[in-house]
């Protein structure tokens, strides 16, 4: 071997090393980590993205690292374009990012995978039981840091048959601003979802706080939100604020990819989360709600073909909200 065959060799020895260290070519070719982005530490949507992305790992081989972001108004994008694998978010929150978003015409759906209970909590001797009782209250409004927050306020106000100018808006940026004010007496109410840590504080703080009962008109909230809808709760002890059996307004929380997501893969995540519920459910409770049954809805978002085929193949027809 001459000097020049042996640099050429040498090269091609450091191209092969170099591909397999990047995962490129050689036998770590099929150990691909996939991204699953959520919100911070601390939120319900993180507790179930590390259920999910343990579960994959473990019991269908997948390995898949939880990516937290600033919100979920950022994170849908980034799945849209790829730059992340898989993405969760609020049904409100994935329909705008849809409907006014440049990129998301690449998002693709795979199901709805929990139900998220929002809800109004006022202090337990303001007098405020129902949501007719909220007329002329100071409510917290604005969500100028979560837009699509503006819209269930409005949705849950028209359950009872309010708008905006039937209350005292008090502008905030985001819920936990809504419920810090509330525990100061700056409002009289404040919005969040059902076992939310806020909803505690604020019961410890201000000396107990009970939920507000929505209804009884579900259809004029759908004009604004069409597919939100009641959901029924009883007191459990995660359920801070329920003293008695109620309805509640919810939305599904989506689990979503982008159109570069292979078939297989999806049928693979979806099979994996279907056989071994009990471990998504011992790392997070929120996904007792988690059923193949109620995975595929009727709504106007673009499923992946992947996720069409595995609901085909197991007959599993789409669900109306």
């Amino acid at each position: 071997m001459n000097v020049i065959d042996f640099g050429q060799a040498l090269r091609r020895g450091l191209l092969g090393t170099a591909l397999a260290l990047a995962g490129l070519g050689g036998p770590t070719a099929s150990a691909q980590t996939y991204g699953l982005a959520t919100m911070q530490p601390g939120t319900l949507a993180h507790t179930v993205a590390s259920a999910i992305a343990k579960t994959l790992k473990e019991k269908g081989g997948l390995n898949t690292l939880v990516q937290n972001t600033a919100g979920e108004s950022v994170l849908i994008p980034m799945v849209a374009k790829g730059e992340i694998d898989l993405g969760m978010a609020n049904m409100l929150e994935v329909v705008e990012g849809i409907e006014t978003g440049k990129l998301q015409n690449d998002l693709r759906i795979i199901g709805s995978i929990y139900v998220l209970r929002i809800g109004f909590f006022a202090r337990k001797d303001s007098g405020i039981v129902n949501m007719a009782d909220v007329k002329g209250k100071r409510v917290p409004a604005g969500y100028s840091a979560m837009r699509t927050l503006d819209k269930n306020t409005l949705a849950m106000l028209a359950t009872a048959d309010l708008t905006l100018n039937d209350v005292k808006p008090v502008m905030v940026p985001n819920v936990l601003r809504g419920g810090d004010d509330f525990m100061a007496g700056a409002n009289d109410m404040f919005m969040f979802s059902f076992g939310g840590p806020k909803v505690r504080e604020a019961d410890a703080t201000v000396g107990g706080v009970r939920a507000v009962k929505v209804g009884p008109n579900l259809e004029a909230s759908r004009k604004i939100f069409p597919y939100g809808y009641f959901s029924d709760v009883r007191p459990i002890p995660a359920y801070v604020g329920v003293a008695e059996p109620m309805k509640v307004y919810a939305m599904d929380y989506i689990l979503f990819t982008n159109s570069k997501m292979k078939d297989e893969t999806v049928a693979k995540i979806i099979d994996t989360m279907a056989n071994n519920k009990p471990d998504l459910v011992a790392t997070a409770p929120a996904m007792n709600d988690f059923s193949l049954d109620t995975m595929h809805r009727k709504h106007t978002m673009t499923y992946h073909p992947g996720a069409l085929k595995y609901f085909q193949d197991k007959k599993i027809e789409a669900k109306a909200y």
